[in-house]
């Protein structure tokens, strides 16, 4: 099959999300000196990221607004501790979200796949995230210039995996399904989500996942398999 438009996930599809986050999350902490109040900045990271799953998909199912996430996911860790100071958590919070966007690491390969792809595909991202983060992510990350349009779920209120945002960006894009295909490294959000509305996917499974429910259209681990694998 002959595809035309590529719609990609940002983060930890080409923006290498966990990475950066963790390398922001430890600069925070220690600029905040929160080791006096954790055993370790593991001890703190492994309690924020438990409650953050857990609000994004509240968030994700319309159950909490986007402040009421941010509030309560960077409060979680303090307040397992029994540290009610929700200042020093609005402090840490702020310092976070200013500095993640600078960081500017990939993942692997991105930018050499994207270098051989844009010549010859309608690029486009396809994203949850917020819209206040991500353009500044993909200019830090050197990527901005390789796509033709960003669509987030802010932009109608409606996230991955719902068809609704699928269906959007193929109307906004004015693509075609049948020569469209979506990459992600989300199994839920973007190969579950883009499979509902009968869109092509491509896995990016980059924890080596074994248990999946269904096949994807494709699977990759390396995103340099989208030319050699895929012939894109």
């Amino acid at each position: 099959m002959r595809y035309r438009n590529l719609f990609f996930d940002l983060d930890d599809t080409i923006w290498a999300f966990s990475q950066n986050a963790r390398e922001t999350f430890e600069e925070v902490y220690e600029a905040h000196a929160l080791g006096r109040y954790f055993d370790s900045f593991d001890h703190y990271y492994c309690l924020y990221q438990s409650r953050n799953v857990e609000l994004w998909a509240d968030y994700g199912n319309g159950k909490i607004t986007k402040e009421e996430l941010n509030r309560l996911r960077f409060y979680y860790p303090l307040l397992s501790v029994g540290v009610e100071d929700e200042e020093l958590s609005k402090r840490y919070s702020a310092d976070f979200f200013k500095q993640i966007p600078t960081k500017s690491c990939l993942m692997p390969h991105a930018k050499e796949v994207l270098d051989y792809l844009s010549p010859h595909y309608n690029l486009y991202i396809l994203s949850n995230g917020f819209r206040e983060l991500q353009f500044t992510k993909m200019q830090s990350g050197g990527v901005d210039s390789y796509f033709k349009k960003v669509i987030l779920s802010e932009d109608i209120g409606v996230m991955k995996p719902w068809a609704p945002i699928f269906n959007f960006a193929l109307s906004a894009t004015q693509s075609e399904k049948r020569e469209s295909l979506m990459i992600g490294d989300s199994w839920e959000n973007d190969i579950v989500g883009a499979r509902g509305v009968e869109m092509h996917q491509v896995y990016y499974n980059i924890d080596g996942r074994t248990d999946l429910p269904f096949r994807p259209t494709y699977q990759i681990s390396d995103l340099r398999e989208l030319i050699t694998e895929l012939h894109l």
